[in-house]
């Protein structure tokens, strides 16, 4: 049997579901799992259906039988293959505690997507990186050749037709035109005192602030810088006891953690863009216990 999953966005109005799950049945799938919101503010419906076809029904004629119900109601529907794993292009600088973390995901089998590359503008992981059989990419950046290498990077971003690029603490501006190529498809990570501590040293200044909550951020790239559409977003609570390095080393952990939650929302189609803002579904039946590692 085929595990299929079906993303729906379009104006909200009524039988949408009626007719999506008739459809279902009629071409002989059963719903293993379903979320739905219907944005009062916008008018926008969103749904997601994981289902499995009992008669080997594949995606595209499945896609295709769908189009008239898609019409009808003005739908942006995409039918994915519960199987696959999307092309992954993980980018870093020197701080390396997210790509260890996600690494080490992918590597027990708690990641499922396809790294197609690293790509660094230093030399500091390149060692990790190929010991893990994976292509490493070292992408030099300095004020006079950002312009290169960011040909260079979209050139590797279709030579090894990336789907997803996650920004691992890679500490390099993003151009516009690449920000708007790879639309919803770019994923950042960063503490959570923006904008309130901008700039170097963030955690020393919420120490001499006195902060007892540290936060992450993992979001969609946009060419506004850091006010992309936030996917996933955790906090870990501090006390005037512990230091500046406590500090650091308590963001690093929710940093990590932040951003492998957000692919795994990502990958398995759980997020939905909506405005400035985003629609994140639960995790389903089957995907729950390897997004939940960790």
């Amino acid at each position: 049997m085929n595990d299929y999953v079906l993303t729906v966005t379009c104006p909200s109005t009524r039988g949408i579901v009626a007719a999506i799950s008739g459809y279902l049945a009629a071409e002989g799938c059963n719903i293993i799992d379903s979320s739905q919101y219907d944005d009062l503010g916008t008018g926008r419906f969103f749904i997601r259906i994981s289902f499995i076809s009992e008669t080997g029904a594949e995606l595209d004629s499945l896609s295709e039988g769908f189009a008239r119900i898609g019409a009808d109601f003005s739908m942006d529907y995409k039918f994915h293959d519960g199987s696959y794993k999307l092309k992954a292009l993980i980018m870093v600088s020197r701080f390396g505690h997210c790509l260890n973390d996600l690494l080490y995901r992918w590597r027990i089998g708690a990641l499922p997507i396809d790294i197609v590359g690293v790509v660094s503008n230093h030399l500091d992981y390149q060692k990790l990186v190929v010991n893990h059989d994976i292509p490493f990419f070292h992408i030099p950046v300095t004020k006079d050749t950002k312009a290169q290498a960011e040909a260079r990077l979209m050139e590797l971003i279709d030579q090894t037709e990336t789907e997803l690029v996650v920004l691992a603490r890679y500490m390099q501006v993003l151009s516009d035109t690449l920000c708007r190529k790879m639309m919803g498809r770019v994923i950042n990570i960063h503490h959570s005192f923006l904008p309130s501590f901008k700039g170097a040293n963030p955690y020393k200044q919420a120490y001499q602030r006195g902060v007892k909550l540290i936060g992450a951020t993992a979001h969609y790239v946009t060419p506004d810088l850091d006010e992309g559409p936030i996917i996933e977003q955790e906090t870990v609570r501090i006390t005037h006891a512990q230091s500046p390095e406590d500090y650091v080393a308590l963001g690093r952990d929710v940093e990590a953690l932040v951003l492998a939650r957000a692919i795994h929302a990502h990958i398995h189609h759980r997020v939905f863009i909506n405005g400035n803002r985003t629609v994140v579904f639960p995790p389903s039946a089957g995907s729950y216990a390897s997004e939940r590692m960790g």
